[in-house]
C-alpha cells in the first residue's frame, strides 16, 4: 500500500518561495520532503520561477552557448538515414503489419483491455472498480471507490463538500468486507483533520517531521539573513 499523500506545510511553502528561484528543483524537493513533480507543480501553482542567474549557469541542465554536450551523440549534417527510400504504404518487416491494431476498431479488442466490472488497487490504496468503457470520459473517471458504490447504492450520490471514509479500523480491499456498516459520511474538513501527520504516524516518526521542519526554519531564516545583506 503506498503512503498517504502529503500536504504542504507552512514552513515548507516558506522554504519553496525562497529557495526556487536559485535551487535546483531536485534540491529544493529534497529539503521540502515532496517529489519533484510534486514541487515543481506547487511552484507553478504560486507562481514561481527561476532567476535568470540560475538558468544561464550550468545547474539549471540547459545548454549554454559553446557548450559540447551531447554533440557525440548527434546525427552529422548530410547524414543518410539507414532507412532512406523503404518506407512505403503498408510496408512493414514480417508480420508486423498483420499484428498491427488497426485504426478504428472498439476499445475491447485491445490487447490490454479490461471489461466494466474488474476491480483494482489504486495507488492510495482503495479498491476501484470499472463501471464505463465510455471514451469521452477521463480514463481516471471511469473506475470509482467501491467503498463510494456501495454508499450511494444505499443513500444516492455524495453530498458537495463531503468524502465517504472507512470507519476506524474497517479499511479493507476485499469486496466482501466493504460494506455499508464499515462505512460514514464526513466533511472534508474532517477527512483532513484524520490525514493530518499526528494521527497518520507513530509518535517517533511525528517527532522526526517536527524536527525535520525546524530545520527549514533554521535554513530559511539563514537565506533570509543573505538575501537581506
Amino acid at each position: 500500500m503506498n503512503a498517504p499523500r502529503q500536504t504542504w506545510t507552512d514552513d515548507q511553502l516558506e522554504t519553496l518561495r525562497i529557495n526556487y528561484a536559485n535551487w535546483p528543483t531536485y534540491l529544493v524537493a529534497f529539503v521540502c520532503g515532496h517529489s519533484e513533480t510534486s514541487t515543481y507543480q506547487k511552484a507553478k501553482q504560486l507562481g514561481l520561477r527561476k532567476s535568470a542567474e540560475f538558468l544561464s549557469s550550468s545547474a539549471s541542465g540547459r545548454l549554454q552557448k559553446g557548450d559540447l554536450r551531447g554533440t557525440s551523440g548527434r546525427y552529422p549534417k548530410g547524414h543518410v538515414p539507414a532507412n532512406k527510400g523503404l518506407r512505403r504504404p503498408g510496408w512493414a518487416p514480417g508480420r508486423m503489419a498483420a499484428t498491427q491494431f488497426k485504426a478504428g476498431r472498439p476499445t475491447h479488442e485491445a490487447r490490454n483491455y479490461l471489461p466494466i466490472g474488474t476491480e483494482r488497487v489504486n495507488a492510495d490504496g482503495y479498491l476501484e472498480r470499472k463501471v464505463s468503457d465510455d471514451q469521452s470520459v477521463v480514463p481516471a473517471r471511469r473506475w470509482v471507490g467501491v467503498h463510494r458504490l456501495v454508499w450511494e447504492a444505499a443513500n444516492g450520490p455524495v453530498p458537495s463538500g463531503h468524502a465517504i471514509a472507512f470507519r476506524p479500523g474497517r479499511r479493507s480491499v476485499v469486496a466482501a468486507e466493504i460494506t455499508l456498516d464499515a462505512l460514514e459520511l464526513v466533511s472534508r474538513a474532517q477527512l483532513g483533520a484524520r490525514n493530518i501527520f499526528h494521527n497518520r504516524y507513530p509518535k517517533d516518526v511525528c517527532q522526526l517531521i517536527q524536527l525535520k521542519g525546524a530545520l527549514n526554519r533554521k535554513i530559511n531564516r539563514r537565506n533570509r539573513e543573505k538575501l537581506d545583506g
